[in-house]
């Protein structure tokens, strides 16, 4: 099966590109070239800009794919781009989207795929919804759409911290290790899915020349629940200490620090449990089995082995520390 990621080299795309590539598909991977080196040998690299569309445009235009694969497209405009470039050289266009982008407050539990989109608190997910929206008013048996919602996915390199540092991730162990305060939103006890990146490609191979999946939308997830404070105990667990934990509500977080707005009232605020039972249709098989307990200690040694990956975002620790020191104010 001849196969076209737009994209192709982040978390979720490269475990599906390495398993795809020892499953014997013809995979090629549309970018700019500039992370490809740690990908498997055998996949065939077109570079270019996707948002150059000209450029695209002469870059496929003698190809045709089975599936095109759209992992980096996140306003309308992007797909509006897609349908353009790809008509004519497709039959099935996968569009990665957001788990993020269902209704928030959550409606029902657990969540399933026809619960209605609309995420008012964060931009990035409501911008999903409207690409989503625009692909199920394409009336084409040509270009039959299918749309995956990811959730919190992570691989062997990644930290999972409810609030963090994204450039700096060591920053939240160096809190850990010196005994400082870790904040975690509300009372802690909010459930939370998270899904190991290989687990996520076993599934999703599934959906790729499937006739049973045009038209549908799935999401892909794991059924392994953590509390945030949980989470936070799994690190600090590999690392010998116990959590200093401090619980602030999560109102008084984003009044203080609105940029969190996002994050956390539009996705890490809410108890997230989800149905897989829809995409165990076309992957019967899927069994997701890795639980973050057993990552988290890879990815801590990785760290704590490596001088250059212990930075510290001063940044980050600032306001931090003042948002602790803010809110022990206020209930003094």
């Amino acid at each position: 099966m001849k196969v076209l990621f737009i994209g192709g080299s982040g978390l979720i795309s490269s475990a599906v590109s390495e398993l795809m590539m020892k499953e014997d598909f013809d995979l090629y991977l549309l970018n700019r070239g500039n992370n490809n080196t740690g990908l498997p040998k055998g996949i065939k690299f077109l570079i270019g800009d996707i948002n150059k569309e000209e450029e695209v445009k002469e870059l496929i235009k003698d190809k045709h794919f089975d599936v095109i694969v759209e992992w980096i497209a996140f306003t309308k405009e992007h797909v509006e781009r897609d349908y353009r470039l790809f008509q004519g050289h497709t039959e099935q266009y996968v569009f990665i989207s957001s788990a993020s982008a269902y209704f928030k407050p959550i409606l029902s539990y657990p969540i399933t795929e026809d619960m209605p989109l609309g995420n008012k608190y964060w931009e990035y997910s409501d911008n999903k919804r409207l690409c989503e929206e625009y692909l199920k008013t394409i009336d084409d048996k040509s270009f039959n759409v299918t749309i995956i919602r990811p959730s919190h996915t992570y691989n062997d390199d990644k930290l999972v911290s409810i609030i963090k540092s994204w450039s700096d991730p060591y920053t939240i162990i160096d809190r850990l290790l010196k005994g400082q305060k870790i904040i975690i939103p509300g009372d802690g006890t909010s459930l939370w899915t998270l899904t190991y990146n290989k687990d996520f490609a076993e599934a999703f191979i599934k959906v790729l020349g499937n006739k049973k999946t045009y038209g549908e939308n799935y999401h892909i997830t794991s059924n392994a629940l953590y509390t945030w404070e949980q989470i936070c105990e799994v690190l600090s667990d590999n690392l010998g200490v116990k959590p200093n934990i401090i619980h602030i509500p999560t109102d008084f977080i984003v009044k203080n620090a609105p940029f969190l707005e996002g994050e956390l009232l539009g996705d890490k605020h809410w108890s997230l449990i989800f149905d897989n039972s829809k995409i165990k249709e076309i992957a019967p098989n899927y069994n997701p089995l890795v639980r973050y307990e057993n990552i988290a200690p890879i990815a801590i040694k990785r760290i704590l082995e490596n001088k250059n990956l212990q930075t510290i975002d001063e940044g980050f620790n600032e306001w931090y520390n003042k948002l602790v020191k803010d809110y022990e104010t206020s209930i003094k």
